[in-house]
């Protein structure tokens, strides 16, 4: 997603915040004004945290890689450098408990087959 239409998309997202804040603290109003006004904050958060995470999600151009040494490839079995691709895309690896490395003739193939 390009910068302006993040942008663009964070500014409606922070004017729809202000309704949602009014409300808590028209609710809030017998309160100390500091009190509710951090309760407010804290139930927009709770609220509007998730459509940042959305709104600002990174997919990156390039793959991420992570590089160990002394693995052995899981695809032709050789033991020495190993890479992996982490995240590329809409491939995302991040979370793997059991990551796959490859030498770097297999890595360059799972790669070319990752970006089809």
């Amino acid at each position: 997603m390009k910068l302006a239409k993040k942008y663009f998309l964070y500014l409606v997202r922070w004017q729809l915040s202000t309704p949602i804040l009014a409300i808590v603290l028209k609710i809030l109003a017998h309160m100390h004004t500091l009190w509710a006004t951090i309760i407010a904050n804290l139930i927009g958060g709770l609220i509007f945290f998730w459509i940042d995470k959305i709104i600002f999600k990174k997919k990156s151009d390039v793959p991420l890689w992570e590089i160990e040494e002394n693995v052995k490839c899981a695809d032709c079995k050789k033991v020495g450098k190993g890479y992996r691709i982490v995240s590329w895309g809409n491939y995302d690896r991040s979370e793997d408990k059991h990551p796959e490395f490859r030498c770097k003739e297999c890595s360059i193939k799972k790669m070319n087959t990752i970006s089809k």
